[in-house]
């Protein structure tokens, strides 16, 4: 991996709030940037406040000169306009009045650019990466926080019926996630940011952090939180049909309860582990893969395994599908298109298609995304709903021998 610069400037005026009218997580800003709740972000306000003022300044120095001429002289006759081109003087002071207002602008924006840059000594170090369509936090560890290494996908919440419009939207609307980012405050968190497929962007506009998500390459950035809350962003880089639906839900914690949730989510690791030899019933397989389905391939698919014509192919048997000719060939090969029509190829070739996506197409690799058995579970569903009545079970013994 690469490590690459952004620039922290436009960063931090943007992920700490002149953005601000695009969504609900961004509100009580009145008309101006948020304050935040970092180190970083008070600077980036104040740096804000200080530049704003100096423009009110010269505003106000500038018009009311102007309205002064215009109203005093509005009158004159035979008036000749001032000459100042041969005053040395006046050509002196208009050239140092700016540099001084330069270097009053440039000093703390200085400081504040090196400060953003200074993630070293971090308690904790949190890898983020982007994925279409959700995010994924890999937690390192850090001084104290040791037994701080796990990980685990953030996928919106918001129920699908207040996305089609069957039911009223909440407060919160396209701004829930199923498992939120947890923080403990007070301490310094260097956050590595990544992504997986396209280019994301993860903005948290309180923490005044906006970084790119770039695969093959690593920015970097950092936050200390001054008090326990829930702070809300969301994937600020246009990367695909779901970019809406990637919001970002930090919960910052005391470190007291920061520490107790780490135990809960081993513990939680531990109960969920997975049995290797069992062996799910089909009813089993087919309740998980549904849960599966709706939150990594409805977006896509859609609930109803119609697709999305042209792009997305649908999973109903007997469906009519025309795509880029790279996608048709290799649905064809692997025995899912025949006639212009997709029919149910053989479940190796599904394991393997779910595994590792199809390169060059929007289909991507769910191997490291997704457990055995909620790969098993998933392609179960799929060959057993919407009319595709093929009888197959999939067992997660099967897919582990597919890896």
């Amino acid at each position: 991996m690469l490590v690459r610069k952004r620039n922290p400037m436009l960063s931090a005026l943007v992920g700490g709030g002149l953005l601000l009218s695009t969504g609900r997580s961004f509100a009580d800003y009145g008309l101006n940037m948020t304050q935040g709740v970092t180190p970083i972000s008070h600077q980036v306000y104040d740096l804000h406040m200080l530049i704003f003022w100096i423009c009110v300044a010269i505003g106000a120095v500038v018009f009311g000169a102007m309205f002064f001429s215009i109203i005093r002289h509005r009158k004159s006759q035979g008036a000749v306009a001032a000459q100042f081109h041969e005053s040395t003087t006046v050509e002196i002071i208009w050239t140092i009045i700016p540099f001084i207002i330069l270097i009053a602008m440039a000093i703390p924006a200085t400081k504040t650019l090196i400060a953003m840059e200074d993630a070293r000594d971090a308690d904790l170090t949190i890898k983020v990466t982007g994925y279409q369509w959700k995010w994924r936090y890999d937690y390192m560890g850090g001084k104290d926080y040791e037994d701080s290494k796990f990980g685990f996908f953030s996928v919106l919440s918001t129920p699908r019926d207040q996305i089609t419009n069957k039911a009223p939207k909440d407060e919160n609307y396209l701004l829930e996630v199923d498992r939120p980012l947890v923080v403990p405050i007070g301490k310094k968190i260097r956050f590595l940011t990544t992504g997986n497929d396209v280019i994301h962007s993860w903005w948290v506009p309180a923490f005044s952090i906006k970084s790119d998500a770039i695969p093959g390459f690593i920015n970097q950035s950092w936050a200390k939180i001054d008090k326990p809350g829930i702070y809300r962003g969301q994937c600020a880089e246009l990367c695909g049909q779901d970019h809406g639906f990637m919001p970002i839900v930090v919960e910052a914690k005391t470190e007291k309860d920061y520490k107790s949730w780490v135990q809960e989510q081993k513990a939680a690791a531990l109960a969920a582990a997975e049995d290797p030899n069992k062996v799910w019933t089909k009813d089993e397989l087919i309740t998980k893969g549904q849960e599966v389905f709706t939150a990594n391939c409805a977006a896509c698919h859609q609930p109803t395994g119609e697709g999305i014509p042209g792009t997305f192919p649908p999973l109903v048997a007997g469906k009519t599908f025309s795509a880029p000719p790279d996608m048709l060939k290799h649905l064809e090969e692997k025995g899912f298109l025949q006639d212009g029509k997709i029919v149910m190829g053989p479940v190796k070739h599904h394991q393997d298609i779910v595994l590792h996506g199809i390169p060059g197409t929007a289909m991507q690799a769910f191997g490291s995304q997704l457990s055995d058995s909620e790969i098993a579970a998933v392609i179960t569903y799929e060959r057993n709903s919407w009319g595709n009545d093929t009888g197959d079970i999939v067992q997660p013994s099967q897919v582990k021998a597919a890896r």
